[in-house]
């Protein structure tokens, strides 16, 4: 452990709280955290606390037993003091924040680890960091793909028409073979989306190609579903080329587990790493 990490290990440790020397309870104080885990403002740190918070309820976790909103005193100098805001914050709590937070920050990669409370801790951080990323990228293609719907509705091409369009480009991006046989070559029921299947590089190869063509149907006013089709492909060649300078041919990539399987996956682990978590103090008053 490099000087810095050892530095912040002990200071994780420096700011562990308990309601008094006997409690097997351990909590932390979000504004103790806020700077040792990379934030300098308050402000995009209560960014990642409602992140974490929000993934807490959607494991059907209780968020008040391992979030508790409290108020304390900070010193102004000069003996003036300010009421501000807080949270009282579990290991799970904690967890979760390190969960959301910027990958990019060694702090966050060194608290991912810190806060994880139990043996498969490292099978779960890679877990959730590799769901993280490929709903980050299935979303903004979600997106991506919404808008083009709608742009390309408005100039005369109907819901049949986009998933022609959609389907073309994916034959372009694929090197000729359409979602129908990546889905046959994936082992993929009909009625799900390829993209649910898809590595995060494909995904966001995908992404791309619509946001140029919601870009081009745009600033060149395209109309027509034929029109639009041939930008879409264009789109997608040109990105698939780029991709094939670098050796990558998105039809040869390996399908990745079912996105829904692994969130579910991924949250049932965390339920359990709840429960081993003891809750806050009843009390509201411990701050």
């Amino acid at each position: 452990m490099d000087k810095q990490l050892q530095q912040l290990h002990e200071s994780l440790n420096q700011r562990l709280q308990r309601p008094d020397e006997q409690s097997d309870i351990e909590f932390w104080f979000a504004r103790d955290l806020q700077q040792p885990l990379g934030y300098a403002r308050w402000e995009n740190f209560l960014t990642v606390i409602n992140k974490a918070m929000a993934a807490c309820e959607g494991t059907g976790i209780t968020v008040d037993d391992h979030f508790r909103g409290v108020t304390k005193m900070i010193s102004l100098g000069k003996g003036a003091e300010r009421e501000v805001e807080d949270f009282m914050l579990t290991r799970y709590a904690c967890y979760l924040i390190a969960q959301n937070g910027d990958p990019r920050k060694p702090e966050i990669a060194f608290a991912q680890s810190y806060f994880a409370v139990q043996t498969r801790k490292q099978e779960i951080i890679e877990d959730r960091m590799k769901l993280q990323a490929r709903l980050e990228a299935r979303d903004r293609l979600r997106e991506s793909e919404k808008a083009l719907s709608q742009s390309i509705y408005e100039r005369g091409v109907d819901d049949a028409g986009f998933g022609r369009i959609r389907s073309k480009g994916d034959q372009a991006l694929f090197g000729g073979r359409t979602t129908q046989a990546m889905k046959e070559r994936y082992g993929i029921v009909k009625s799900r989306p390829l993209a649910d299947f898809l590595p995060t590089l494909t995904i966001a190869a995908k992404n791309l190609a619509t946001e140029m063509t919601n870009h081009n149907v745009t600033q060149e006013d395209l109309k027509g579903e034929q029109a639009i089709t041939r930008e879409h492909v264009q789109n997608n060649r040109s990105v698939r080329g780029m991709l094939d300078q670098r050796g990558i041919q998105p039809e040869h990539l390996p399908a990745e587990e079912d996105l829904k399987k692994l969130e579910r996956r991924v949250k049932a682990e965390e339920k359990k790493l709840s429960k081993q978590t003891p809750k806050l103090p009843k009390d509201d008053n411990d701050a």
